[in-house]
């Protein structure tokens, strides 16, 4: 039998990979209490410097998974689907499923345009969604604006929203990869978040349990990203496309730029408002370059030929993100949360365009309003957050005002100017545009 000093050993030497046996051995050793959280993090610590291969990774992820249950929440055959359109009833297990997942961003919306408007397309997405930390929001924090919709639902009440629906959006449950809250608990205390095997096996492990068909992800890269670097988002990319297939989800990346903040509105209650807005036809140029690059993904994989753009005009997408928030206790009518106060902020310096706003920035000072939080437990406001009254490529004035803040403290107001203090850099020519498709990873 392994020992863990025997393991640490190994990784942190880098003598040679673990074995698919010495990895079973170790989580059900940490999962019995055999192996300590300090074992544990110092074994976290060796495979951050040292990484962890191909075989290594598809183990220790194969473990993540089957350290709970595995969802059955639709049954469909990826690729088995044609035409388009919603339904209800007894066939939606016939249709194609296909899951899309992001790394975080600010002002990263799309998963609220998203899955309506897959779905509405004839997908079945059930999309297991999580909460903001940091700089970066989240879209279960972002929906919960929306008076009475509920992210906590049963087996029994996520399958009933996906035969109604065709989509749901909610939080993973407790059983689902219980493994990874406790690693990914240890690695937030001992600096190895940022490993990128120990990434890629923490989003893989939820994903590929919760039982969907197909999955597209949406690596961010860029100021406001996790993964700044291009080389490392789409290594991070390889990774979990890699993940994916080998534990039979077919899976595609798109490495996307997050430079600037993904629409105008950034914070919980303004970015639910500009999502329904996008549902009308009325998004922003950005936000919808990479909602229908992320949509033409997921329905080539499910086996679609139906047009995003037209569910979009025609009001289908719409209709079924009503009916989705409706299915989790939600009321769509009813209006959305507005901050007690609100302040013009980073006046222009001088006339000319807008060539750099810089996306870190941007989240942080929504972040310091009250729309992220410091820790899981934090608390979040519904309706604090920034709105960009100019981006890249807009003509401003000397004085003209860049962003709004939206608070109900104003005390919030000091250390949010302070975040975005040279956010902004204006020109005297307008900017290149720049793709925010950077590459695609997967066939």
């Amino acid at each position: 039998m392994p020992d863990v000093v025997s393991l640490i050993h190994v990784k942190r030497d880098d003598s040679r990979p673990l074995t698919e046996a010495e990895i079973g051995w170790l989580f059900a050793a940490y999962a019995s209490g055999e192996v300590a959280d300090e074992q544990m993090a110092a074994l976290l610590m060796a495979i951050y410097f040292n990484g962890l291969d191909g075989a290594e990774l598809r183990a220790w992820t194969g473990e993540m998974i089957a350290s709970g249950e595995r969802l059955h929440l639709t049954g469909a055959d990826v690729g088995s689907g044609s035409g388009s359109g919603s339904g209800s009833g007894s066939g939606w297990r016939s249709r194609p499923s296909v899951d899309k997942h992001s790394t975080g961003g600010v002002g990263d919306k799309v998963s609220l345009v998203l899955a309506p408007l897959v779905a509405s397309c004839g997908a079945v997405v059930p999309m297991l969604s999580g909460r903001g930390l940091g700089h970066t929001g989240g879209t279960l924090d972002k929906l919960e604006s929306i008076p009475g919709w509920r992210a906590t639902l049963g087996n029994d009440e996520l399958t009933a929203a996906l035969a109604d629906v065709g989509a749901v959006i909610a939080a993973a449950g407790d059983g689902l990869a219980p493994a990874d809250r406790r690693l990914y608990a240890l690695r937030d205390v001992t600096g190895t978040v940022e490993s990128i095997p120990l990434i890629a096996s923490s989003i893989m492990s939820k994903k590929i349990a919760e039982g969907t068909g197909a999955l597209v992800l949406d690596v961010k890269t860029g100021s406001g990203a996790f993964m700044q670097e291009r080389e490392r988002a789409l290594d991070l990319a390889r990774t979990m496309v890699a993940l994916g297939e080998e534990h039979g989800v077919r899976t595609r990346a798109l490495v996307t730029r997050m430079d600037t903040p993904l629409g105008f509105a950034v914070g919980n209650a303004l970015e639910v408002a500009e999502a329904i807005e996008a549902l009308r036809g009325e998004g922003p140029e950005d936000l919808m370059e990479v909602t229908f690059a992320l949509a033409a993904q997921m329905l080539e994989l499910a086996g679609l030929e139906a047009d995003p753009r037209q569910a979009i005009a025609s009001g289908r997408a719409l209709e079924t993100f009503r009916k989705m928030i409706k299915a989790q206790g939600g009321d769509p009518d009813a209006p959305l949360p507005r901050a007690l106060h609100q302040r013009a902020a980073l006046p222009a310096a001088t006339d000319g365009w807008v060539t750099r706003l810089d996306a870190r920035a941007v989240g942080v000072a929504a972040w310091r309003l009250g729309a992220g939080r410091a820790r899981k437990e934090d608390s979040v406001s519904h309706t604090a957050g920034v709105r960009c009254l100019a981006k890249p490529g807009d003509h401003v004035a000397a004085g003209q005002p860049v962003l709004e803040l939206h608070a109900d403290d104003p005390g919030r107001f000091a250390a949010a100017l302070e975040a975005v203090e040279g956010a902004v850099t204006i020109g005297s020519e307008p900017p290149a545009r720049a793709a925010l498709i950077v590459d695609q990873v997967g066939v």
